[in-house]
């Protein structure tokens, strides 16, 4: 029996996953307490749930020259940061594509003075940065937009089909255009620069750069009762020693390095102190403690490389904490020549219900097209539960995969209805066109029926393929939906429909 029907308990099978997926607490990333706020699982962009979007261009210029090597990339960075002002990280020179980025708001006639201070010969300079940095961008983003716990927020790269130009498209459902902005507006590049005497006068010394951060174990950060709100850190061996090294070399880990910082009162004072710097500013001023001197001096902070980066609050821990766990931006968007775009909750909250009601309306006027058509229930009615099964199953993989759903992804699902019954009935009237005398005449017409739903969904998904991996914002996210029900139809749906139909038409003879 189960034998016979195995592509029916299939389709059983995940339709009852998928209910897990979308109410189950706990599943698809929520926890008791959104499940309890929320109905279901599901995530939605900010058509649906209101929030902000912005499109812009990234800053900086790219200039395509000759003669970039390994054995000069280092003094062509150094040279143009020098040159311009700016941080040797806001400055990339690429071996492989012969061009030096510049990440920061600069002029074009600085920008190629500088580079004649490299004498390498510039053949161009145009606005914006290469694809790798736009990528870097794209990930860093998503990164720290993830570390928020925000749901439905998605990031990536469209280009303009009129000018070329590219830009970032970001949204994040639920949030406020200010939050947003301060988002894509800062790089989040965390450092720790030791403040020290020398030679009579107070230094800086990087310790801990951002890369360094970026490969360490970040932790949750948390409230210590001596030290306020921290940050721990786990550092990789070969970072520990440098820091260690660092450290002692310094004067950090001896009587007068211990406990001795006032930078917030007396920053010009005689003083140790360890300090948090994120995007240049210093955000935090920190002493040495005496047990992480001791095990410094000792060796065993590099066997056990952790301590910790204290912060204002807990608020301020936790973007730290995002900061270096997602890494430092290359670069920033350019608000001024880009668009921002809010979309009020109020406003996102009435087209749920609307777009509800279109979909029940779209699978009632189905059913009672079918009904019409064949005048028989027990063809028309399984029908009908066969394509709202298919709907139910892509909803619990979007619930599953945290997919934020928009109107684009509505369309989707009324599409995957219509062509979800229409295949049916091309199954239906292909085995009914006679009197079904047994299931060996059945499976001959059911098998020429699926020839034809096949080559129709492998037309829908060749068309589809462009939209879905190109980036093309709305159609992006139709294409991806009717695809998916395009593939759970032939493979689970139309097969299923095909059992039920045979034991309702056959008897099992």
């Amino acid at each position: 029996m189960i034998r016979e029907n195995w592509r029916v308990v299939l389709l059983c099978v995940l339709v009852v996953a998928s209910g897990i997926a979308l109410f189950a607490p706990g599943v698809a990333g929520n926890d008791a307490g959104t499940a309890a706020a929320q109905p279901t699982n599901l995530q939605y962009g900010i058509q649906l749930d209101g929030g902000t979007r912005i499109r812009a261009p990234v800053t900086g210029l790219t200039a395509s020259v000759d003669n970039v090597t390994a054995d000069n990339q280092l003094d062509v960075q150094n040279t143009v940061a020098s040159e311009l002002g700016l941080e040797q990280s806001q400055v990339r020179a690429r071996t492989n594509l012969d061009t030096v980025e510049v990440y920061a708001d600069v002029n074009e006639t600085p920008f190629r003075n500088a580079l004649a201070a490299t004498n390498l010969s510039v053949e161009s300079v145009r606005s914006g940065v290469t694809q790798p940095t736009r990528n870097t961008i794209v990930d860093v983003l998503q990164d720290k937009l993830d570390q928020t716990g925000l749901g439905g927020t998605t990031v990536q790269q469209i280009e303009s089909s009129q000018t070329g130009e590219h830009y970032i498209l970001v949204e994040v459902p639920g949030q406020n255009v200010s939050n947003v902005r301060q988002l894509v507006t800062e790089r989040g590049s965390v450092r720790q620069d030791a403040y020290f005497p020398r030679n009579g006068s107070m230094v800086n010394e990087t310790v801990l750069t951002s890369s360094d951060l970026k490969s360490a174990s970040i932790g949750t950060p948390y409230r210590s009762q001596t030290l306020g709100p921290v940050v721990p850190v786990t550092l990789t061996e070969p970072v520990a020693r440098d820091f260690a090294a660092a450290m002692q070399e310094y004067g950090f880990t001896s009587g007068q390095g211990i406990s001795n910082c006032q930078y917030r009162s007396s920053p010009n004072a005689t003083q140790y102190c360890l300090l948090t710097v994120n995007d240049g500013e210093v955000v935090y001023s920190s002493s040495m403690g005496s047990d992480l001197a001791r095990s410094m001096e000792n060796g065993d902070f590099v066997k056990n490389p952790q301590f910790v980066i204290q912060a204002d609050s807990l608020a301020d821990a936790r973007q730290l904490q995002i900061d270096l766990r997602a890494g430092a931006l290359p670069s920033t968007l350019n608000l001024d020549k880009g668009t921002t775009y809010y979309i009020s909750p109020s406003l996102a909250e009435r087209f749920k219900p609307l777009s509800f009601l279109t979909g029940l309306i779209a699978a009632l006027a189905v059913g009672l097209v079918v009904y019409l058509r064949y005048g028989e229930a027990r063809v028309a009615v399984p029908m009908v539960a066969t394509a709202l099964c298919e709907v139910v199953v892509l909803l619990g993989f979007a619930s599953l995969t945290q997919l934020a759903l928009d109107l684009s992804h509505i369309a989707g699902f009324i599409a995957v209805i219509g062509t979800g019954v229409d295949d049916l009935i091309i199954i239906a009237d292909e085995v009914m066109t006679e009197e079904v005398s047994s299931s060996r005449v059945f499976q001959s017409r059911f098998r020429k029926a699926l020839w034809i739903i096949g080559a129709a969904a492998a037309t829908t998904i060749i068309a589809m393929s462009p939209l879905a991996f190109l980036s093309l914002g709305d159609l992006r996210g139709f294409a991806i939906v009717t695809i998916l029900g395009v593939l759970i139809g032939v493979l689970v749906t139309r097969p299923a429909y095909g059992d039920i139909l045979r034991r309702l038409l056959t008897d099992n003879r």
